[in-house]
């Protein structure tokens, strides 16, 4: 019997989890361990609140952990409940799929100043991680800017500028949804240092900016590229411009009391301000042919309250694995940690960084197990998770098994309020308390 550790219960966890059942069959165990009580990583705690179609792939996900062979170890934490080398003695294999869920750093004069944000943890705000459910950002001035012309970015606008009932059949949590409500951003800055052609925004995702209920989408004309250029992309991109274009060519809406203003062409050079987030400076760019930026030299300051960093993620960092710092995740090779022969491997974002969709995680999860396959011909007869479970069990680890988060899930959904699917806890003793409560 093989028996294969997977570290995270995120889309890259559970796609190596089945590809470990249908590549091996009767023939492996497969442990989901994670840091949180809870499953599904960034379908939780990253997608969108708005965005309840894409969380139903949560229904694959609670078919592979419903099978005999898949067990979930939650509340625990690898490099301090458990050791990667204690992993490694216990289990044939050992795959790190912890996605990326670090901001990296915005690296420019001021980004350390009260009200400079990085997008994991407003969104983690919004989504009721409780690492970041006290963040309690500055909402309360005219004007916000978003780093960044990526999916995260408008998800980020979009959420600031929707009204309580355009989010009523979310699952944003409630202190988020209250703290909103009283929000006095009226203007959202989003900024990015290249042009339209060069936006890393779907089109699905951007035209949803045209229907907000009381925001409007600014494009400045003078950014648009000649429009015959546009033959150049390829059709999702040139979908995303012609929607800056119908966005340009309409103007703003009067009657709407909140604007989206898209700044192209500027580059971010530093946070100003004294005790706080006052303003933004951003340098005017050209692009040469391959599309990099270069500063021109000409800069603007544009006042704001508050600074939302949208420039991608990193994976954190665990005791005992190799690290490659310049690229934000664990060094490997092909998805190897430490050459064949070590037990370990990497697999999402863990591997590759953050890129791609949620869907790419599958392909990446089955090549991982393919090479497990060819590392591992027989199973070397360890203990696995009858081992993990008592080495917890001696250490007082509270470990959250499948149904304890079944128990959660039931509690969250019966706290929602009206149209929405759940109210998060985002207490992480209340969460762990619903998990062990006596089932009705």
């Amino acid at each position: 019997m093989r028996h294969v550790a997977v570290i995270g219960s995120g889309p890259a966890g559970f796609y190596t989890a089945e590809a470990c059942l249908k590549t091996f069959g009767d023939d492996v165990r497969v442990d989901l361990i994670d840091r949180l009580p809870v499953p599904y990583g960034l379908i939780r705690s990253g997608v969108a609140p708005d965005h309840q179609s894409i969380k139903a792939v949560t229904r694959r996900y609670e078919g592979v952990a419903s099978e005999e062979p898949v067990r979930f170890f939650g509340n625990v934490t690898v490099g301090q409940d458990v050791a990667i080398d204690e992993l490694r003695g216990l289990y044939d294999a050992v795959v790190v799929a912890t996605g990326a869920p670090a901001d990296r750093p915005l690296g420019i004069p001021g980004a350390d100043l009260p009200g400079v944000i990085g997008s994991a943890a407003f969104v983690g705000w919004y989504n009721g991680h409780f690492d970041h459910a006290a963040l309690a950002p500055p909402l309360a001035g005219d004007t916000v800017a978003i780093i960044g012309h990526g999916n995260v970015a408008l998800d980020v606008a979009r959420i600031l500028a929707k009204t309580a009932e355009e989010l009523s059949g979310s699952d944003i949590v409630g202190h988020a949804l209250g703290a909103l409500e009283g929000s006095g951003v009226r203007r959202i800055l989003l900024c990015g240092r290249r042009g339209p052609h060069q936006i890393a925004m779907t089109p699905k995702e951007l035209g949803e900016l045209g229907h907000l209920a009381r925001a409007t989408p600014q494009v400045d004309p003078a950014d648009l590229p000649p429009e015959a250029d546009d033959a150049m992309l390829d059709p999702g991109q040139r979908k995303s411009v012609a929607l800056l274009r119908g966005f340009a060519a309409a103007g703003r809406d009067a009657t709407k009391p909140v604007t989206i203003d898209f700044r192209f062409f500027a580059s971010p050079q530093a946070i100003l301000g004294q005790s706080h987030v006052e303003a933004i400076r951003l340098e005017r760019t050209w692009l040469d042919a391959a599309g990099g930026a270069h500063g021109t030299g000409e800069t603007v300051d544009m006042p704001c309250a508050m600074v939302v960093s949208c420039i991608g993620y990193r994976s954190i960092t665990i005791p005992g694995l190799p690290y490659d710092e310049k690229l934000g995740r664990f060094a490997n090779d092909a998805g190897r940690i430490g050459g064949v022969g070590s037990g370990l491997y990497c697999a999402g974002w863990a591997r590759r960084g953050p890129s791609g969709t949620i869907g790419t995680n599958r392909p990446d999860g089955f090549q991982i197990v393919e090479e497990i396959a060819l590392d591992l011909p027989r199973a070397r007869g360890v203990e696995g998770g009858a081992g993990l479970a008592r080495l917890l069990a001696a250490r007082g680890v509270d470990a959250i098994s499948f149904d304890d988060w079944r128990r959660i899930e039931a509690a969250e959904q019966g706290r929602a309020r009206d149209g929405s699917p759940r109210e998060k806890f985002v207490d992480l003793a209340e969460m762990i308390a619903a998990g062990h409560a006596p089932v009705a």
